[in-house]
This record gives C-alpha cells, sequence and structure tokens, in this order.
C-alpha cells in the first residue's frame, strides 16, 4: 500500500511537468542560510527522474548557489490543494556543472526564458531603478541543480482522517512509515 503511495507521488510530480497550471510545477525550496537562518524561495520543477531526482534552473550567481555549495542539504515543499497533500522532500542538491550538458539545455530553451540567465549582475543587486537592468549578448549564468532525496514526507489531509507517511532512502530503495499526522 505504501508503494502505491510512492507511486501516486511520482506520477503527480510528472503532472508538475507537463500539465499547464499544476500545482506542483512550483514548490518552495529551502536551503541553510550562509550569515543565520533559512533561505527560502519559489523554482520551477523542471525534470523529475524515477528515482524521484527533481531539477530545477537557476542562475548561477544567485545566493541558493552559495548556500548550497556551503550546505547542500536541501528541502521542497509541495502542496495540492485539490488532493489536499503536502509533500515535503528532503535532499542534497547537486549543482551541474558539465558545460556540455548545460549548454545542451540551454540551445532548447525558449528565447524569453534564456533573459532570466543573462543579467549583467547578479540577482538581489541593488539597482537605482528598473532602466538599470541590461542584460548579456553572449555570456549566460544558467545552472541546474538536481534534488537527490533521501527522505521523502507525506501527508494526505482527509475529511475523516489524515494519512502520513515518511519514506527513507535505505541501501537505494524507498522503506515507507505510517505516521501519526
Amino acid at each position: 500500500m505504501k508503494a502505491n503511495f510512492l507511486e501516486e507521488i511520482y506520477l503527480e510530480l510528472q503532472c508538475g511537468i507537463s500539465k499547464n497550471g499544476h500545482p506542483f510545477r512550483c514548490f518552495a525550496l529551502g536551503s541553510i542560510g550562509l550569515e543565520s537562518g533559512v533561505g527560502l524561495r519559489t523554482v520551477v520543477l523542471r525534470e523529475v527522474s524515477e528515482n524521484l531526482r527533481l531539477t530545477f534552473y537557476t542562475d548561477d550567481r544567485s545566493p541558493k548557489i552559495a548556500e548550497m555549495k556551503h550546505n547542500g542539504e536541501v528541502s521542497a515543499l509541495f502542496y495540492h490543494p485539490e488532493k489536499r497533500w503536502q509533500l515535503r522532500i528532503t535532499g542534497n542538491a547537486v549543482i551541474e556543472e558539465n558545460p556540455i550538458l548545460l549548454e545542451g539545455i540551454w540551445e532548447n530553451l525558449p528565447p524569453n526564458s534564456k533573459k532570466d540567465y543573462t543579467t549583467a549582475t547578479a540577482p538581489g543587486s541593488l539597482l537605482n531603478k528598473m532602466d538599470d537592468l541590461t542584460y548579456l549578448d553572449v555570456k549566460n549564468h544558467f545552472c541546474t541543480v538536481q534534488i537527490v532525496p533521501f527522505f521523502i514526507d507525506f501527508l494526505k489531509l482527509g475529511h475523516s482522517h489524515h494519512t502520513r507517511i515518511q519514506f527513507s532512502l535505505e541501501k537505494g530503495d524507498w522503506k515507507g512509515t505510517f505516521v501519526v499526522p
């Protein structure tokens, strides 16, 4: 039965990539801040592998990249309002550095999306006014990050009762345990 939930989670994550407006398209990504506290932001789900690795794109100058290089453990939070699901995935961030692989993904991005990774200054840099934002013609700062999960906390809210299962990756297999919601 727990395996059925894991399969359903995988299918819903896939829908986050393929279906416009699906609530799993965007998720909250948490990382450990460099100074103190937690860095939290919304990112777009780009790919889900069969072993539940999640991929998102970002600017390689983004503060989250520095945070993940300092401490690679991250958490992803998804919520599906119609199904009343909360999904928390904890894993290690792997920042892609293979230029050939990055170039292949870059070439397939729509031109409008490419603009997000070509600002002359890094994300979070101060601007006097929005008109000061300039873009690079040739260079880009495109980067992909994979979250390699090792823990999943799944909560399904119900009218008569809630269901909560925690999955841990043990020797390459997901082991699920029912817990109190």
